[in-house]
């Protein structure tokens, strides 16, 4: 299919040639008919991938504080080609469409293929939406004008906020797209609707949408005037400007204990007197409604009750094209321009010179209602399969972890066939893709597991799919290489162990990302302590950083926990150094209990895990996301035998043997990374033993589990 790409590091718009997506659980496959460009928010995006690093830098300030923070804890090198890498991830354009439901995911029940939607699909022929971001078009309603739909939720949320009622006044400044259809929508309603904008063909247009009275350059006292000297109701600002000239107009024209809606971008330097005197409300109002980048929400499916949340940003959709079926809602005044799919970027390009005036710019899209999805497409030049012996592998994923670290060792370790990479959108797996020489994309993850080409599957997706691919990995008689964590229960361990021992002597290498163990310090630290017969003291400590508590690696169905899916790397890690493992573990975290204050609304990830070997060592895992980033990420400490080794981030090995200290600085921060890949790769093409043992894959895992349920339980456990 084609869909619309902007590359943010070269500033490049194209029209992407991009896998069929394939419908997810909870979503619905959409054909779209028809997009709507909205060219405030997406020129933005043209002029930021335009702008140089500096300029980049320049717009997001946030970010450049991430990047120094990297530098600081992984060194420039490595920051540099993540940040590169980040650069060059595609940007998917548009967010309001409307088309018809080819399929719907799991766990949908109310809609059906045939049904006619709006969403907030991307200028793309085909796409898989949240059922949450859907809402149905009626009969009557064409799809050009159903495709405003997910726009005018914007206008919608930002009337909602402004709480006015019949015959009161509202003050619209900006006349683009949004103010358009927010004076329209505000008309619906009763409200006496006064708009101002500098391009006078909008001020008119505004008058054909229902505005009262709408002309360039209003003031405040034309506002005064035009209500008898009491000032608007309310003021709606959609503008788009770096000037503080709306904000401070808004002041001005709100009556006393009025309320100002803030919908566009503006500048904010408020003065506080114009505001404090009037006691006038400022509200900022969050894209469609609520909901919106809410994970539970959007992805989850999980609706707000209507007795409680009555619009939601779903709702709001629906209420918008609700308002068009029974003609309250007319945009056909607004659409200046209409391009086939295949004319996309001459849109773009119309735009960015301003040689036409323009405001609703349609993008249309061909009948599929003939075509054969084609879930996977080829890249480059690669029309066949590459001649060559080494093992071709497939790839589940490539989200940051997997673009910026694995992708990369997989194509640089020289053993390995990159044949098919897989992502559930496509667009990741086209572009990311062809940059890496795969050859072929697609976004059919039951082809991988079928396909008798492939020797192996390397799965780098969520935490919850692990198990799954590893099992079906299994069962097809592949390779697998999973990333952390190998699964998130014991029902799971016990179901990939009982495949294995089905498998007998058959069973193909199941190897975890656990890279740490690879790493140059590790092994180092190995060799300080190989002829101690004694007994090991071990500390691995993360200075971990905190994340939201509604980050997916938080919620223990999806990403397991942290202590799961991420304190597991410091379990192996403890194992390798022990080399024995772990058949005892004990866990406490922060609690909530005394007068200082409570505890915060996650605790797994600031505690300690106490672990017994199987030969007499013990270890300590110290997993905090209390401290401050500054603070190097990760410190491991090893004592036994008269003997002292400390790793301190990967960057350097002290050790204390006979009464001698000595220092080694590593070339560069590495954790193993490449080292591991290197390790399934000859292990998959030269055979002999996995990389690591199946007693450790499993003794790991269970001991992140069984971690958990020690802190839910308050005692040892026994593995």
């Amino acid at each position: 299919m084609q869909q619309l790409l902007q590359n943010i590091r070269d500033g490049k718009l194209s029209l992407a040639r991009i896998p069929d997506p394939l419908v997810q659980p909870g979503e619905l496959l959409i054909a779209n008919s028809a997009s709507v460009v909205s060219a405030g928010t997406e020129k933005m995006v043209m002029d930021l991938a335009k702008k140089s690093l500096l300029g980049k830098a320049r717009e997001r300030p946030d970010h450049v504080r991430r990047v120094l923070e990297k530098v600081r804890n992984e060194g420039l090198l490595t920051t540099i080609r993540q940040v590169r890498e980040k650069l060059d991830s595609p940007m998917s354009m548009g967010y309001s469409s409307a088309g018809i439901v080819l399929a719907c995911g799991a766990g949908v029940q109310d809609y059906k293929p045939g049904d006619r939607v709006a969403s907030n699909g991307p200028h793309a022929e085909l796409v898989s939406i949240p059922r949450n971001l859907c809402a149905r078009v009626p009969d009557r309603v064409p799809f050009d004008q159903a495709a405003f739909a997910v726009l005018g939720a914007i206008a919608m949320q930002g009337a909602r906020l402004a709480e006015t009622g019949l015959g009161e006044t509202v003050f619209v400044i900006g006349l683009g797209l949004i103010g358009q259809l927010a004076v329209s929508i505000l008309n619906a309603a009763g409200c006496r609707v006064i708009g101002t904008d500098l391009d006078a063909a909008k001020c008119e247009l505004a008058m054909r949408m229902g505005a009262e009275l709408a002309r360039p350059n209003l003031s405040a006292q034309h506002v005064a005037d035009a209500t008898r000297g009491l000032g608007a109701d309310a003021v709606v600002i959609t503008a788009s400007t770096q000037s503080n000239g709306p904000i401070e107009l808004a002041a001005s024209a709100v009556r006393q204990k009025g309320r100002v809606v803030l919908v566009g971008v503006v500048g904010l330097e408020l003065d506080r007197r114009a505001f404090y005197f009037k006691e006038t409300e400022f509200v900022v109002s969050c894209s469609y409604g609520p909901g919106r980048y809410d994970a539970d929400y959007e992805e989850r499916g999980r609706d707000y009750p209507a007795a409680y949340v009555r619009w939601t940003e779903q709702r709001n959709i629906q209420s918008v094209l609700d308002l068009m079926a029974r003609g309250k809602l007319d945009v056909t005044p607004l659409i200046s321009h209409r391009y086939a799919i295949e004319r996309a970027t001459d849109a773009y390009a119309m735009i960015e010179s301003g040689s036409e005036p323009y405001l609703g710019i349609v993008i249309e899209y061909p009948s599929i209602a003939a075509r054969v999805q084609q879930p996977a497409i080829r890249l480059g030049n690669n029309a066949q399969p590459k001649a060559t012996d080494k093992p071709a592998i497939g790839v589940l994923g490539a989200g940051n972890f997997a673009r910026m670290v694995l992708l990369p060792a997989l194509a640089q370790t020289g053993k390995l066939r990159l044949a098919t990479l897989c992502t559930p959108g496509g667009v990741s797996a086209a572009t990311v893709g062809a940059k890496l020489e795969f050859e072929q994309a697609t976004t059919d993850e039951d082809a991988l597991f079928a396909d008798p080409d492939l020797s192996a599957i390397v799965s780098i997706t969520r935490h919850d799919q692990h198990a799954r691919h590893v099992l079906k990995a299994i069962r097809a008689g592949k390779h697998v290489f999973v990333e952390k964590p190998l699964c998130l229960t014991i029902e799971e361990l016990e179901e990939i162990e009982a495949a294995l021992v089905a498998a007998g002597s058959a069973a193909p290498v199941v190897m975890v990302g656990f890279n740490r163990r690879f790493s140059p310090a590790a092994k180092q630290v190995k060799r300080v302590f190989a002829d101690v017969g004694t007994p090991l003291t071990i500390s691995v400590r993360f200075n971990a950083g905190a994340i939201p508590a509604d980050h997916w690696t938080q919620d223990d169905a999806e990403g397991g926990g942290r202590i799961v899916g991420e304190a597991c790397h410091g379990i192996d890690l403890a194992t390798y150094l022990a080399g024995s493992p772990p058949v005892r573990v004990y866990a406490e975290s922060v609690g909530g209990t005394g007068e200082a204050g409570g505890a915060p609304g996650i605790t797994d990830d600031q505690c300690f895990i106490t672990l017994r070997h199987a030969n007499g060592s013990i270890s300590n895992i110290a997993y905090l996301a209390g401290g401050d980033k500054a603070f190097p990420k990760e410190r491991v400490e090893v004592f036994g035998g008269g003997r002292v080794a400390v790793i301190d981030d990967f960057r350097s090995v002290t050790t204390c043997v006979r009464g001698k200290t000595k220092r080694t600085k590593l070339a560069g921060q590495d954790k193993g990374h490449q080292a591991e890949v290197d390790a399934f790769a000859r292990s998959i093409s030269e055979g002999g033993e996995p990389p690591i043992t199946w007693g450790d894959l499993r003794g790991v895992s269970l001991a992140a589990i069984l971690a958990v349920r020690s802190l839910r339980e308050g005692s040892p456990l026994e593995l």
